[in-house]
C-alpha cells in the first residue's frame, strides 16, 4: 500500500510520474496504478476529497506499515501551517504534521523530488517559510529520489524495490546508488553526468569543440555554466524508457542543471552563475 501525500512544490514530479512511458511493463502510468501500485491516497487522482480522501489516511495510520511517498519540501515556519496537507473534520492538518506523524508509521519514506529530498527551490532564497526536506524535519531514515522533477523510472523502481522487500543501496545523500552511481548491469561506473556525457571530448572522441555560446548544436557547454561536471545521476539513461540524447536536458542543448543535488538551485548550480 502507497500513501502519495503533497508539500511545498509545484506537483511536477507527480505530472511526471503520470506522464511515464516504457518499453517495460507497466507501460504508463495507467496500468501501474491499475495493476501494480496499490496507491490510496494520492489527492490528485484519486476520486474522493474531503473528509472521505482524508479518512484513508486515517486508516493507513492506523493499520501502518504502508510505503510513504512524499513530494514537495516541509515549510516550518508559522508551526507549518503555510502549507496544509489535508483538511479533516474542519481540521487543517499541516504538511509538517502529517510527515511527522504518517512517517512514524510507515515501513518506508521515499522523497520523490529535490524539494522533498533537500528542500529545492521552495528552500532557496529567503525562504521565508522555513522549508526543510522531510529527512532533515523528521530525523528518520529517507529514500531520496532528487531531480526537479524526478524521473518517473527511478521513482517506479524505489517503489517497487521497497514493495518486493529487495535492499537498497544508498549513498552519502541517501539516494540509490542504482540510480545515481551505477550502470544498467548495476556495476559502479562514473557517477557525474559530464564523466558519460557525449559531448564530453574526453568521453567521446569524435565530440564537438566546447560551445561558446547558447545554440551551438551537439557541443560541450561546460565553459557556459553547465553543472555536469558536479552532478550525480542516470539521466543519460533518458526519460521514459525512450533511448536518445533528445530526451534529456544535454540532448535538447540546455546545461545540466545540477537538479538532482543538493545544492540545486542555491550554490554551485546553473542559476547561481548566471542569475536572471
Amino acid at each position: 500500500m502507497v500513501v502519495w501525500l503533497h508539500g511545498s512544490s509545484c506537483v511536477g514530479c507527480s505530472v511526471s510520474l503520470l506522464n511515464r512511458i516504457s518499453e517495460a511493463a507497466p507501460y504508463s502510468a495507467t496500468e501501474l496504478l491499475t495493476d501494480t501500485v496499490d496507491l490510496v491516497y494520492h489527492q490528485t487522482v484519486m476520486a474522493q476529497a474531503g473528509d472521505p480522501a482524508a479518512s484513508v489516511l486515517t486508516r493507513a495510520y492506523r493499520d501502518g506499515g504502508y510505503v510513504l511517498v512524499l513530494e514537495g519540501g516541509v515549510a516550518t515556519a508559522f508551526n507549518g501551517h503555510a502549507c496544509i496537507a489535508y483538511s479533516l473534520n474542519g481540521e487543517e492538518v499541516t504538511f509538517m504534521k502529517a510527515v511527522s506523524d504518517l512517517s512514524s508509521r510507515a515501513a518506508a519514506v521515499v522523497c520523490v523530488g529535490t524539494c522533498a529530498s533537500f528542500g529545492g527551490i521552495p528552500a532557496a532564497g529567503a525562504n521565508p517559510t522555513r522549508v526543510v526536506g522531510v529527512g532533515a524535519l523528521t530525523g528518520r531514515p529517507v529514500i531520496n529520489i532528487s531531480g526537479c522533477p524526478a524521473n518517473p523510472d527511478w521513482v517506479v523502481w524505489a517503489v517497487a524495490q521497497l514493495i518486493a522487500g529487495a535492499p537498497v543501496d544508498l549513498d552519502e545523500d541517501r539516494r540509490p546508488t542504482a540510480l545515481y552511481n551505477r550502470d544498467l548491469s548495476g556495476n559502479p561506473c562514473e557517477a557525474t553526468i559530464h564523466g558519460k556525457c557525449p559531448r564530453n571530448i574526453d568521453v567521446n572522441p569524435n565530440a564537438l569543440p566546447e560551445a561558446t555560446d547558447f545554440g551551438q548544436d551537439g557541443r560541450c557547454l561546460i565553459g557556459l555554466g553547465c553543472r555536469g561536471p558536479s552532478t550525480k545521476a542516470r539521466c543519460e539513461r533518458c526519460w521514459n524508457g525512450i533511448a536518445g540524447q533528445g530526451t534529456w536536458c544535454i540532448g535538447v542543448n540546455a546545461p545540466c542543471h545540477g537538479c538532482t543535488e543538493k545544492t540545486f538551485p542555491g550554490p554551485q548550480s546553473f542559476y547561481e552563475l548566471y542569475p536572471l
